[in-house]
């Protein structure tokens, strides 16, 4: 008898984070707010100012512009900003950071905020190239007298037979391009691709008129192309600037066993220059005035951006006049506070005033307690949790009186402590016996202001 057994995935589970349940702004066809829409809840007029930068950041009308999301703690700012970045697809870079991340040992503060600022800028480059690409059905290596004497042969050429869905080519190709497909392990009824400037070479895959081979390998077939075996075709890649700054400023180094040792001992962090950026720069207008590259400016999001100190704040005033910027969101949940790097300069947010005066302010403001109780209750489905009515009224009130984090933060140790006791449902005895064992905030200040020794 022949036993068959399921084979378990080793496909990761998605991770739940804290802001998993967010698909979107939830933003209707006529730009207005639904109360509840793509894991959003609450905050509408916060949500339709968003939805209005997302339609400039489209017509390409806002590069080079900040907005800054201010509002109390817990209140959705960086929600809002995961939202945007939805909204906006893959295509367009969205680079998240927080203020703190700046400070570093190894570069400078400014070098760091630059580096963001070329992550958050795409370049779209689209190149017509000349391909050849079919099956396999002749793979010959033609040998010749070695031209340094001996009794070896070298290889002269490839002769290689491609068949397409429309007809068959007979290639001589350079011995180079043979060893390219020696390490593709290409061999006849393989489907590759040549490209016919570059002589790239690469094994799509096995022709699917072979599936019915006994292969031990799990192959995976692809169909036979279709079209002639010579094509054009229009490649579009996707960079970001950073990722074009750290290409050219890699020293290549000498092909020798000390050059390449000295490469892996030394993976210390190199500073870009200005000098080889505005290089860069030079070469990315002129791909976009010869119309083969589109410049698409993504988005910053810095959070906690009281962070900053005025250096910062000041090399952010200039990185913002540049020709080449992104889109800047701005987080901060402080007041009137201290500039940070300065000793007595007040401002609102702990921004300078004349950042503060070109950025567009979008607020947040604090959750209604029907919204409270919508957003746990939106949290425990998105981390396949069962609660009750009453522990669900438990959690709102709580995190009406206290704040929305502590609240959400019991759900997961409430459903442990329902495990416990052999129940799938968290009930109201399972919160408050959560609330003993973790305090909040304001519970924590009182106790240490209480002169309460912990050691005791």
């Amino acid at each position: 008898m022949v036993t068959v057994t399921e084979a378990r995935s080793n496909a990761r589970d998605n991770r739940t984070a804290a802001h998993s349940h967010i698909k979107g702004l939830g933003l209707r066809d006529d730009g207005y707010a639904a109360e509840t829409a793509n894991g959003f809840v609450g905050q509408a007029a916060a949500r339709e100012a968003c939805g209005v930068i997302v339609d400039l950041i489209r017509a390409k009308k806002m590069s080079g512009r900040a907005v800054l999301l201010a509002g109390g703690p817990g209140t959705g700012k960086t929600a809002l900003a995961l939202a945007i970045s939805q909204e906006l697809g893959t295509k367009v870079p969205f680079c998240p950071i927080v203020g703190s991340e700046v400070y570093s040992t190894e570069v400078k503060k400014t070098e760091a905020l630059m580096e963001n600022f070329r992550r958050a800028i795409g370049l779209r480059v689209r190149e017509t190239k000349e391909v050849y690409e079919g099956e396999v059905t002749e793979l010959t290596p033609e040998e010749a007298e070695n031209p340094l004497g001996g009794y070896g042969r070298t290889i002269s050429h490839l002769l290689i037979g491609l068949k397409s869905a429309k007809g068959n080519k007979k290639l001589r190709l350079d011995p180079s391009i043979f060893e390219a497909m020696q390490k593709e392990r290409v061999q006849v009824g393989d489907v590759v691709y040549i490209e016919a400037n570059t002589g790239a070479c690469k094994r799509v895959g096995r022709s699917d008129a072979y599936a019915t081979e006994f292969d031990l390998e799990a192959e995976e077939y692809v169909p036979l192309p279709k079209g002639e075996v010579h094509k054009r075709k229009e490649i579009v890649q996707d960079v970001t600037l950073h990722d074009l700054d750290v290409a050219n400023a890699r020293p290549q180094g000498g092909q020798d066993i000390m050059s390449m040792m000295g490469q892996l001992m030394k993976p210390k962090k190199t500073e870009i220059t200005d000098k080889l950026r505005q290089e860069i720069n030079k070469v990315v207008n002129r791909y976009i005035d010869q119309g083969v590259a589109e410049l698409v400016p993504g988005v910053l999001f810095i959070d906690e951006v009281h962070m900053l100190d005025v250096e910062c704040f000041t090399y952010l005033n200039r990185a913002l006049e540049s020709s080449i910027s992104p889109i800047v969101i701005l987080a901060s949940n402080r007041g009137q506070c201290t500039i940070r790097g300065t000793e007595d300069i007040v401002s609102a947010h702990g921004i300078p005033p004349d950042l503060l005066g070109r950025l567009l302010i979008i607020p947040t403001v604090p959750y209604k307690p029907d919204e409270i109780r919508t957003i746990i209750s939106l949290r425990a489905k998105t981390e396949s949790l069962t609660l009750e009515d009453e522990a669900l009224h438990s959690l709102a009130r709580r995190g009406e009186n206290t704040s929305l984090r502590y609240a959400l933060q019991l759900l997961t140790p409430a459903s442990i402590l329902a495990k416990v006791a052999g129940r799938q449902e968290i009930k109201a005895i399972d919160v408050e016996e959560c609330e003993e064992l973790f305090i909040d905030a304001r519970r924590s200040a009182g106790i240490v202001s209480n002169g309460t020794n912990f050691m005791s």
